[in-house]
């Protein structure tokens, strides 16, 4: 008798309903879905690729969990360069290799660069405008929110635990936003730290 139950999802040993998976079903996009979803991701990011980008993978395609983006963004944003092309290249990597990253790096940045090329030109002749200046302000206004909206959405998975990633957390904007300490510097010392304490907690594996 075949099993009643979707390939993707595991029948629990007592008989209780099956758990909801974290991760959808098409959980391996193929190149061609990467690059037109890094598109669409494009064409939306006003204020930034980032939220957008982490609305599409983890809440509405789940090909990615909440800790999973976490984690990918964490790289990005140690490493050097614009985060949302650093993890465009990551999270193509991951799925589809070299001709994934190629994909989402080509859909992030195409659509981008066609249209603020028309618009370097508008503004070059128009820039001076009064209105224009009012219509920058809140566009600004705007990007701040959506990636303040990203970050509560980012820190609500550390903080749920109650652990220690909010003590870093915390740390990290105090040497950052107050004591104003190079951010380098605030990388150098409280990466190796948070990496530590994570080991130590997790334990042998």
């Amino acid at each position: 008798m075949s099993n009643p139950l979707p390939p993707t999802v595991a029948a629990p040993p007592n008989g209780d309903a099956p758990a909801t998976p974290e991760v959808a079903p098409n959980a391996q996009p193929g190149v061609g879905e990467i690059f037109f979803s890094f598109v669409k991701v494009a064409l939306s990011g006003f204020g930034g690729a980032m939220p957008w980008s982490r609305r599409m993978i983890v809440e509405q395609k789940r090909w990615m969990t909440a800790e999973e983006f976490n984690e990918a963004f964490a790289l990005c944003q140690f490493l050097p360069g614009p985060n949302a092309i650093n993890f465009s290249v990551v999270f193509g990597a991951r799925f589809a290799g070299v001709r994934g990253a190629l994909a989402a790096v080509f859909g992030l940045l195409g659509p981008p660069f066609v249209i603020i090329t028309v618009l370097a030109v508008l503004y070059a002749k128009f820039g001076d405008l009064t209105a224009l200046g009012r219509m920058l302000t809140g566009v600004s206004a705007a990007a701040v929110g959506l990636l303040i909206a990203m970050v509560a959405k980012m820190a609500a998975p550390l903080f749920a635990k109650l652990g220690w990633a909010p003590i870093v957390v915390l740390a990290a904007f105090v040497g950052v936003a107050i004591l104003r300490f190079p951010l380098p510097v605030v990388f150098v010392v409280l990466t190796p730290v948070s990496i530590a304490i994570a080991w130590l907690k997790r334990g042998p594996a």
